[in-house]
């Protein structure tokens, strides 16, 4: 695999650390700068909103940049707004800094995922995309608990300076190394790649994605009031349970980049149909310490292993959409990341019961399997 795709995935993992550091951060926010912790929570959401947005946009946005100037361009703005984030005393402020972040943040992706894509050996375009997640599953891993112990020893702005100084070395390798234009601009029509995206097998597999990580946040966006209301833990041990979903969700991605083409092979069905069995036994066990644990690292691995693999597949069935195949596929999985903690909320504010998230994340990877059963019944098996 080409040196840059690893850069490229650095540079994700900055860009995840942003992305999900905010939950770690929300009480000292909230107090700082005098707002109740629910709007201080809502940053989180507020990232989501902006790759949803701007993942297409931006990437119409860049079609005929050239690449270097693209990723350039994005990873430039994504340190200016964190130092933004870190300096002003303003709510508001924050809060738009965390839209932008995010819509810089899809661009970047709309281009490193085709980049990466384009830069790979022939059969390793699954695996380059893998690359790239395992920036985002490393970010929970270790770039999140870490965020979580700065914030509590220095400050949360403290994180965020330590966000912006983190793309630092993968901006510096982006200019030196990138690709001056790893597409053809000339040949790029927005309206071709758009009728490509409406096909049948990249709607499919871009709704499966949506599916399998509105399940994954649904339960993820809990884990820490499950740990310590639920399981009793101490507030301690919520960045180690955190790290456990990230060791399970790399470990997955990992293997999926490795195993996997973009197919709809056996090791991907095995894991769509565990997935809510999985779900329901650690809804079942989330009292007990040790099996909290272990469960929220083997779902880690079957929910992001699932997701690379879905990911692989919007980009084996879209050739014709090199630009906007990837932003479109960001877009399915934030959609699933913002609403199944939406629904999960709604419900456990109901019943006043943290563990019913898990069961609406099992509820949630039940409906892939359906899919799956409709389409191949009418279409006959994916390839």
């Amino acid at each position: 695999m080409p040196l840059f795709v690893y850069v490229l995935g650095l540079a994700v993992f900055a860009q995840g650390t942003s992305e999900f550091m905010a939950s770690g951060l929300v009480p000292g926010i909230a107090g700082d700068l005098s707002v109740p912790v629910g709007a201080a929570a809502a940053l989180t959401s507020a990232y989501a909103v902006g790759m949803i947005a701007g993942a297409p946009a931006m990437a119409v946005l860049s079609a005929r940049w050239p690449r270097r100037r693209a990723l350039a361009g994005f990873l430039t703005a994504f340190v200016v707004v964190h130092v933004v984030g870190a300096l002003t005393t303003s709510f508001p402020v924050l809060f738009g800094t965390r839209i932008v972040a995010a819509i810089v943040n899809a661009g970047f992706l709309a281009v490193a995922m085709p980049v990466a894509a384009a830069l790979a050996p022939e059969g390793k375009q699954a695996r380059a995309t893998a690359v790239l997640l395992a920036g985002v599953t490393l970010s929970c891993v270790a770039g999140v608990p870490a965020g979580s112990v700065l914030g509590d020893l220095a400050g949360w702005r403290s994180a965020f300076w330590a966000v912006a100084a983190l793309c630092l070395p993968a901006l510096v390798l982006v200019f030196r190394s990138a690709p001056a234009d790893a597409a053809d601009r000339h040949e790029i029509s927005i309206r071709r790649e758009t009728r490509e995206l409406k096909a049948p097998p990249v709607r499919q597999a871009m709704l499966l994605a949506a599916l399998v990580n509105g399940a994954t946040f649904a339960t993820f966006a809990f884990l820490a009031v499950i740990a310590t209301d639920v399981a009793h833990l101490p507030a301690g041990a919520v960045s180690s349970l955190l790290a456990a979903f990230g060791v399970g969700a790399f470990a997955g991605v990992t293997i999926a980049g490795r195993r996997g083409d973009g197919g709809l092979g056996r090791g991907l069905v095995l894991a769509l149909w565990s997935l809510p069995v999985g779900w329901a036994v650690l809804a079942a066990t989330s009292a007990h310490p040790v099996a909290l644990f272990v469960m929220t690292t083997v779902q880690g691995g079957l929910s992001f292993g699932c997701g690379s693999a879905l990911i692989a597949r919007v980009m084996r069935v879209s050739p014709g959409a090199p630009t906007l195949g990837g932003s479109f596929a960001t877009v399915a999985l934030n959609v699933g990341a913002f609403l199944g903690p939406v629904l999960a909320g709604f419900v456990t504010e109901t019943t006043d019961d943290h563990r019913h998230a898990i069961w609406i994340s099992a509820v949630i990877a039940v409906v892939p399997l359906a899919l799956l059963r409709r389409w191949v019944a009418s279409a006959g098996p994916w390839k």
